[in-house]
């Protein structure tokens, strides 16, 4: 995650460089709309360190806005699906955790194509880019059985045992915000179509993606969440007592990440510019 971390950072760098570097050409308006399918994966306290475990199945959609031949301005839905164990990966098995969520991503999004990429270009037809921006997204993790784990609440470190009523079953939000950034390689396919390969990470400002933070909780004998927030025993001693919970369950100065490998298709739209006596030169690239 320190890695992560630290792709962000250079990557918010070139972007800003970028910004300055970019030729200020005047280019005809083009919207590109389209979707994407592909890999997405989760990161976090049941899974620190290894991308693509337990991937599964994304997909999305997108409108694309160029005003020049080199940055361009994105929205995309991004419907994903993100579940991991601690058997799966191996970090803490003796935890025996699990989740799976669905999260729906809303992002806006800056790319910088490194070179004068247009689609339906006959001079630029390849670019590799850069992106970043911010998203909102919406999730809400449930245990292998469907139950809502959002109710599991391990923030705690008081000496009371956890209360069952509805308000504090909601304490944490399922809406947070995240800050995407990646890298990818554009093609153009035909005078409408364009191809993009592209690998996304996603800082979720958030830690509780897979309902994992801070402490195991003093629970009672008969409670019902204890087979989801503790479902090892790990926090109960040979007598059957809670006398082990605020021991760490997990690392609650990190926040969660998730990741989305995928390649999308979009076609072209020429926005109307004017019918200035330049309209010719601004298009020549789009033919």
């Amino acid at each position: 995650m320190k890695n992560c971390k630290k792709h962000l950072i250079i990557a918010l760098i070139v972007l800003t460089m970028g910004q300055f570097l970019a030729p200020m050409s005047a280019n005809a308006q083009v919207l590109e709309v389209g979707g994407s399918v592909g890999l997405s994966y989760y990161m976090g306290d049941i899974n620190p360190n290894k991308p693509f475990v337990q991937s599964d199945l994304g997909w999305g959609v997108l409108a694309r806005y160029y005003g020049g031949t080199r940055w361009a301005f994105r929205l995309t839905y991004s419907n994903l699906n993100l579940k991991n164990s601690d058997k799966a990966s191996g970090y803490r098995p003796e935890r025996g955790l699990s989740f799976n969520t669905k999260v729906h991503d809303f992002a806006l999004l800056a790319e910088f194509n490194f070179f004068d990429y247009f689609t339906g270009s006959k001079r630029n037809a390849l670019s590799p880019y850069i992106f970043g921006g911010i998203s909102v997204l919406r999730f809400n993790p449930k245990a292998d059985d469907g139950t809502e784990l959002y109710n599991i609440m391990t923030d705690t470190d008081s000496d009371t045992s956890m209360p069952t009523d509805s308000t504090y079953y909601a304490k944490y939000s399922r809406v947070a915000a995240s800050i995407p950034f990646g890298i990818g390689v554009k093609y153009s396919v035909s005078n409408r179509l364009g191809l993009a390969l592209e690998w996304r990470w996603n800082l979720a400002l958030t830690d509780w993606l897979d309902d994992c933070h801070a402490y195991y909780p003093k629970y009672g004998e008969n409670d019902a969440y204890v087979n989801y927030s503790d479902p090892t025993g790990f926090a109960v001693n040979d007598n059957g007592a809670n006398d082990k919970a605020y021991i760490q369950r997990g690392n609650k100065a990190d926040f969660d990440w998730y990741g989305y490998l995928n390649i999308s298709i979009t076609y072209k739209f020429n926005l109307p510019n004017g019918d200035g006596c330049n309209k010719r030169e601004r298009y020549k690239n789009y033919d």
